[in-house]
C-alpha cells in the first residue's frame, strides 16, 4: 500500500532520511520508533506531502506521489494525525467532524446554497456517519462539547475521529498515546486493534514500547534518519543496535513488558 526507495531528505548539511526502504501493506500495523530526533515525524511529512524528498521514490497504492500536496494526498486514502492535536477549539466536538467530513465533497456549491432536497440528503447521510464514528471512539456523548475544553485523552481521540472522517486506507498515527493515562492508553489500543479489523493499515509512531510491541505486525527503528532494525517486535526488542540506540553503548539492557518507556537498565 505504502512503499519508498532509497527516500532520503536533506536540511541544509543534515541528512535526516537516509536512504529508507519502507514498505506497509494492506491490513498491517507497522511500527516506527527511534530516539527522539531520529526521523520518524520527518518520514511521515514526506510521504504526506507536508515535505519534498531530496532523492528516492515514494508509491501509494500503485501511484508515485511525489510533488502531491497533502490534501492530494489524503483524498488518495493516507491519512494522518499529528504529536499535537489539529482541532478548531472553538467548534464543538461535532462542527470539528463536519469541517473534516468534506475532503471528499459530494455536495456542489449550487446545492448547498439553493438546498436542495440532495443536499439535504447528503448532509443526512454526513451527519449520519459523523454519530458513526464519534459513537466508536467513545465520543458521541461529547458532540456538542467545545473541542478546546475537551481533556487531553479525548483530545486524541478527537483526532483520531476527524482522521477517520476522511476515509483513510493507511492511517498514520504520530504518538497518539503521548500524555494519557493507562487507562487511556489500553482505550486507544483497543480502538487502533479495531481500526484495523475494520480493514485500514496503520503506520504508527510510538514511544510507549509496550504498546508497540502488543500490536504491531512488523517495526522499523530509525536512528539518526538511517534504519538500524527491522522485524518481528520479539526480533527488534532483542537488537544490541537498538537497546545502544536507546541507552547509549556500553550499556547492558532488558525490555521491560510492563514499562511504559522504551527500554530499562539491567
Amino acid at each position: 500500500m505504502l512503499e519508498t526507495k532509497g527516500l532520503t531528505k536533506y536540511f541544509g548539511g543534515l541528512c535526516a532520511i537516509n536512504n529508507l526502504d519502507l514498505k506497509v501493506n494492506a491490513g498491517e500495523i507497522v511500527g516506527l520508533i527511534g530516539p527522539n530526533g531520529a526521523g520518524k515525524t520527518t518520514l511521515f511529512n514526506l510521504v504526506t506531502g507536508y515535505l519534498h524528498p531530496t532523492s528516492g521514490k515514494i508509491m501509494f497504492d500503485g501511484k508515485d506521489i511525489i510533488g502531491q500536496k497533502p490534501h492530494a494526498v489524503a483524498r488518495l486514502g493516507m491519512v494522518r494525525t499529528f504529536q499535537l492535536v489539529r482541532i478548531l477549539p472553538d467548534f464543538s466536538v461535532f462542527r470539528n467532524m463536519f469541517a473534516a467530513s468534506h475532503l471528499h465533497p459530494q455536495i456542489s456549491f449550487w446545492e448547498a446554497i439553493l438546498n436542495t432536497p440532495r443536499y439535504r440528503q447528503k448532509e443526512k447521510q454526513i451527519n449520519s456517519k459523523i454519530m458513526k464514528i464519534l459513537h466508536f471512539v467513545g465520543l458521541s456523548d461529547m458532540r456538542d462539547t467545545v473541542a478546546g475544553n475537551l481533556p487531553h485523552g479525548h483530545q486524541k481521540m478527537l483526532g483520531i475521529a476527524l482522521a477517520l472522517a476522511a476515509n483513510p486506507k493507511l492511517l498514520l498515527l504520530d504518538e497518539p498515546l503521548g500524555g494519557m493515562n493507562p487507562v487511556e492508553v489500553d482505550t486507544a489500543l483497543e480502538l487502533i486493534t479495531e481500526i484495523r479489523k475494520q480493514g485500514t493499515a496503520i503506520l504508527l509512531i510510538e514511544h510507549n514500547m509496550r504498546a508497540v510491541m502488543s500490536i504491531c505486525d512488523r517495526v522499523l527503528v530509525l536512528n539518526f534518519g538511517t534504519e538500524i532494525a527491522r522485524g518481528l517486535p520479539e526480533e527488534v526488542k532483542q537488537n544490541k543496535e537498538v537497546i545502544e540506540a536507546y541507552l547509549g553503548a556500553g550499556k547492558r539492557a532488558t525490555y521491560s513488558e510492563g514499562h511504559k518507556g522504551p527500554l530499562r537498565q539491567s
